[in-house]
C-alpha cells in the first residue's frame, strides 16, 4: 500500500514537529517517540489521521499504533521528511528512560533486576515451606515437630533446608548477576562480586547482632584502619551499590584499555577495586542505611499496625497495576535477611486470593458464557499467585469486584499485622502461601484466608446482581439502561466485531481463491497453549484493539506452526512477529510476547522467509522460553487480523484450551 505523504507530516506535526522529536524508531505495529515535551502533542489531530490506529504513552515513550506492513514505510517517510537520525529502540529507550521521573526509573531499575531471579527465589520459597512442615512444632503433634517424632525424617528435612537456604545464602550473587547485567556491565563478574561478599572466612551477617554483643567481631587492620570482616548474607544494598560501581568501571576500562591487554587489566582492576569498597565503605554504609531502613519499618509495624495493614494490604492490588510491587521484593528480602521474617509477604498472598475470590465471583453474575470462563480460569490463577489475568482480565474491567477485592484484602491485612503474622520466606502467594508463614501462625493466616475469601465473594454477587436488576427493571419499563460489561457481550460465546476498512480501497464483493469464492476462513491455532481474549494482553496497541480484532494465547510450548496455507509477507527483523498472506488477500500478523523487539532476535529461531510459501501445520518460528522470560517479557502471543483491509466483514473469537492447527481460534467472515 502507498504511504499519502501529507498524512505522515500530520504524524509529525501531531507529535509537536520535527523540533519536539529528541529520537524515533519503529517496531512491527507502531512509531516510537522520544519527545522533549508530550505537552505538545495533539491528539484530536492523530485520531483523525487514517494511518493511526492507536496512540499511548508508555514508559516514557509516546507510541503511534500504525499496524504491520506500513509502520516501516511511515517511518521511512517520516525520516526523510524531518531530515532526522535513525534511532533504534534501545535509543530510544535510554532517551525516554532519562524523561521518568527518579522514582519511576528506581522502580523499573529493581523491577529489571529482581524479576529475573524470581524463580530462584520462588522454588527457595517452596522448598522452605515444605521444610516448615516437616520441622514446625505443634503442626502434626502437640508441641513437638514431625522429625522429632519420627527421627527417621530429620536428615531428609536436613537436605531440603541445604537446597532451600541455597538461594537465600548466596542471594547476593544472585542480585549481583542480575544488577551488574542490567547497569551493563559483565554479569560474571556480578556473581563474583556476590560471592566476595558472602565469603565464607567472613563472618555471617546473621552471627554479626551476637558477636557485637560479646565484643568477638573479627576485623583487618590496614596500616591502623580497622575494618570488620563480616559478610553480607541476606542484604541487599551493599550488593547493589557495588554491583552499579563494578559496571560503571568496567565500561569504562574498556573504553580506555588496549584490547591486547584487556583480560590482564580490566577484571582483576575492577573487582579488585569495587571488592575494596565495598569492604572499607560501600558495605558499611550501605549495611547502617538498611538496618535503618528496617528499624524504621518495624518500628511503624509494632506502633501502628493495624494501620499499616489496612493501607498495605487494601492498596497491595494497586501496586501491581503500577508495577510498583516489584520495589517490596528488596524490602521483603531486606526483612528476611535482618529479621529472619516479613509481614510485608502475608498480606500479599492474602490480596491475591481477594482478587481471585471477587473474580471467581463474576461467574454468577456474567451473563455471557465466554466471560464466565475466563472468571473462572483467571481466578485459579490468582488463587495461585498470580494476579494478574483476574486483575485485568475481569476485575479491572468492572471496577467493582476489583474494589471489593481491595476491601477485603485490606480487612485481612488488619487482621495479620495485630496478631504478628509472618513469613520465613517469599517467592510463594495465593493460597500455597501458607507454607512459607511461620508454623504457628497457620491458624491466624488460615482466618484471614476465609476472611479474603468470602469478603469479595459476598460484596461482589450482591453488588453485580442488585446491577443486572436494575438494568433489567431498565428494559422493561422502556427506557434504555447505559450498557455495562456484564451485559455488552454476546449471548452466543463468541466474541464478535467489526473491522475498520480503508475508506480508500475498493470493496471487493467476494475474495477469490483461485477460481473458488471463500465466504469465511477458519484460522488455526499456531500455538499450543490457553487462547484468551486480546483484553487479557498487558499492551494497549492490542488489548484496545488498535491494530485489529484478534486473539492471544498463553503459550504451553515453544514452537509456532503455520495456521493455513499462505505466503510468508514479512519476516520481522527481531525474528520475533510473522506476517502470513492467505491466497484470498488475507493477512495476518502472529507477534510472539509482548515487548520482545528488545531482545533484538535472542531467543528466536525462524525456519522461514518472506516470500517463502507454506502449509498449514509447518514450522514458522522457534522461541526460548526461558530467554524471554528471564528478561521479564510476557510470552502472550497475539495473532491479529490488521485493521484496514477491505475484504474482512467480522471477526469471531473462540478461546479455551488450544492445540496448534488443531482448534479454530479466529473466524474471519468475508464481504460477499
Amino acid at each position: 500500500m502507498a504511504i499519502d505523504k501529507k498524512q505522515v507530516e500530520e504524524i509529525v506535526r501531531a507529535v509537536g514537529g520535527k523540533e519536539n522529536i529528541e529520537a524515533a524508531t519503529h517496531c512491527v505495529t507502531r512509531l516510537r517517540f522520544a519527545l522533549y515535551d508530550e505537552s505538545k502533542v495533539d491528539t484530536e489531530s492523530l485520531d483523525q489521521n487514517d494511518l493511526v490506529k492507536g496512540q499511548f504513552s508508555s514508559q516514557g515513550q509516546f507510541q503511534v499504533v500504525i499496524g504491520p506492513g506500513l509502520v516501516d514505510k511511515v517511518y521511512d517517510e517520516m525520516i526523510q521528511i524531518t531530515g532526522g537520525d535513525r534511532s533504534s529502540k534501545d535509543d530510544v529507550k535510554a532517551v525516554a528512560g532519562k524523561k521518568q521521573n527518579p522514582i519511576q526509573r528506581a522502580i523499573k531499575t529493581l523491577s529489571d533486576i529482581f524479576i529475573p531471579i524470581l524463580p530462584a527465589i520462588i522454588t527457595a520459597g517452596l522448598l522452605l515451606g515444605i521444610n516448615n512442615i516437616l520441622t514446625g512444632p505443634g503442626i502434626f503433634f502437640d508441641g513437638k515437630s514431625l522429625v522429632d517424632v519420627y527421627p527417621a525424617w530429620k536428615d531428609l528435612a536436613s537436605i531440603i533446608n541445604t537446597i532451600a537456604s541455597t538461594a537465600f545464602t548466596f542471594l547476593p550473587a544472585l542480585i549481583g548477576w542480575a544488577a551488574v547485567k542490567r547497569f551493563g556491565g559483565s554479569p560474571l563478574l556480578g556473581i563474583v562480586l556476590g560471592l566476595i561478599l558472602v565469603h565464607p572466612d567472613l563472618l555471617s551477617a546473621y552471627g554479626y547482632a551476637d558477636a557485637v554483643n560479646n565484643g568477638t567481631v573479627p576485623t583487618w587492620n590496614l596500616f591502623g584502619w580497622e575494618i570488620e570482616k563480616i559478610g553480607y548474607q541476606g542484604q541487599v544494598l551493599p550488593v547493589l551499590v557495588s554491583a552499579y560501581l563494578l559496571a560503571k568501571m568496567e565500561i569504562f576500562l574498556n573504553k580506555r584499555v588496549h584490547d591486547s591487554i584487556k583480560l590482564l587489566v580490566v577484571a582483576p582492576v575492577t573487582l579488585l577495586v569495587t571488592g575494596f569498597l565495598a569492604f572499607t565503605i560501600i558495605g558499611p554504609v550501605t549495611f547502617a542505611i538498611a538496618n535503618a531502613i528496617t528499624s524504621g519499618l518495624i518500628y511503624v509495624y509494632d506502633s501502628y499496625a493495624a494501620l499499616g495493614g489496612l493501607i498495605y494490604g487494601g492498596l497491595y492490588a494497586l501496586l501491581v497495576i503500577t508495577g510498583m510491587h516489584h520495589t517490596f521484593l528488596a524490602v521483603d528480602v531486606q526483612l528476611i535477611g535482618s529479621q529472619g521474617g516479613t509481614f510485608l509477604w502475608p498480606m500479599l498472598a492474602l490480596s491475591n486470593i481477594a482478587q481471585g475470590s471477587a473474580a471467581l465471583a463474576m461467574m454468577l453474575v456474567l451473563r455471557e458464557k465466554k466471560m464466565r470462563g475466563l472468571a473462572a480460569t483467571s481466578s485459579v490463577s490468582a488463587f495461585l499467585g498470580v494476579t494478574e489475568p483476574a486483575i485485568f482480565g475481569v476485575n479491572i474491567r468492572y471496577r467493582y469486584p476489583f474494589i471489593f477485592g481491595m476491601v477485603g484484602s485490606a480487612i485481612g491485612g488488619v487482621l495479620l499485622t495485630m496478631n504478628n503474622v509472618q513469613a520465613t520466606s517469599i517467592g510463594v502467594g495465593g493460597v500455597p502461601g501458607f507454607l512459607s508463614i511461620f508454623p504457628n501462625k497457620w491458624g491466624v493466616f488460615f482466618i484471614g484466608m476465609a476472611i479474603v475469601l468470602v469478603v469479595p465473594f459476598v460484596l461482589t454477587v450482591l453488588f453485580g446482581r442488585a446491577k443486572l436488576r436494575k438494568e433489567d427493571r431498565s428494559a422493561s419499563n422502556g427506557t434504555v439502561a447505559e450498557p455495562t460489561a456484564a451485559t455488552s457481550q454476546s449471548a452466543s460465546g463468541v466474541s464478535s466485531s467489526t473491522a475498520k476498512t480503508d475508506p480508500n480501497q475498493r470493496t471487493r464483493s467476494t475474495a477469490q481463491v483461485g477460481d473458488e469464492a471463500v465466504n469465511t476462513l477458519e484460522i488455526m491455532a499456531p500455538l499450543t497453549g490457553q487462547a484468551v481474549s486480546l483484553e487479557q494482553v498487558p499492551d494497549p496497541a492490542f488489548a484496545e484493539k488498535q491494530m485489529g480484532e484478534g486473539v492471544a494465547i498463553e503459550p504451553s510450548g515453544n514452537l509456532v506452526v503455520a495456521p493455513f496455507d499462505a505466503q510468508v509477507a514479512h519476516v520481522i527483523k527481531s525474528k520475533h512477529a510473522v506476517i502470513l498472506e492467505h491466497a484470498s488477500g488475507l493477512q495476518v500478523l502472529i507477534h510472539v510476547g509482548i515487548n520482545t523487539v528488545s531482545l533484538k532476535g535472542e531467543g528466536f529461531n525462524m525456519h522461514v522467509e518472506a516470500g517463502e510459501h507454506v502449509k498449514a501445520g509447518q514450522k514458522l518460528l522457534e522461541f526460548d522460553r526461558k530467554v524471554i522470560e528471564d528478561a521479564g517479557y510476557p510470552l502472550i502471543t497475539p495473532i491479529i487480523i490488521p485493521d484496514g483491509q477491505d475484504m474482512v466483514e467480522r471477526v469471531e473469537v473462540t478461546t479455551g484450551d488450544v492445540t496448534s492447527n488443531q482448534n479454530g481460534v479466529l473466524k474471519v467472515h468475508l464481504k460477499g
